[in-house]
């Protein structure tokens, strides 16, 4: 924005200097003609810049996002696999408590069978 008005200013400031420079008709037109393409080649140098940069932020925000996807990938598998774990474990200790508990009932049954007789 700042580039815009700075161009603005000076083209307003060149057309004021050569109406009012006491210059012929082929001076002034010449004047006219370099500043233009001065001008111009300011703005395009400005225009690549901004390009440069832009494309720059777009790569940055695209390989970012690479590693980001990345990253919750591979904490998601981490997850799973965490998950799957502790299920398998929290089965495998759920069925030998529920063998140790069946023990312990058919032993509480046997000595109260013996003690009854």
């Amino acid at each position: 924005m700042k580039a815009v008005k700075l161009l603005a200013a000076a083209a307003i400031g060149f057309a004021a200097g050569v109406l009012l420079a006491p210059k012929s008709g082929k001076e002034t037109r010449e004047d006219i003609k370099s500043k233009a393409l001065d001008a111009k080649d300011y703005a395009t140098d400005k225009a690549d810049k901004v390009k440069k940069t832009v494309l720059s932020g777009y790569d940055t925000v695209r390989d970012e996002a690479g590693n980001l996807v990345s990253d919750v990938t591979e904490f998601a598998g981490r997850a799973k696999k965490s998950a799957d774990e502790l299920a398998s474990d929290a089965k495998t200790r759920g069925t030998r408590a529920a063998t140790r508990a069946k023990s312990a009932g058919r032993r509480i049954q046997d000595d109260a069978e013996k003690n009854l007789r």
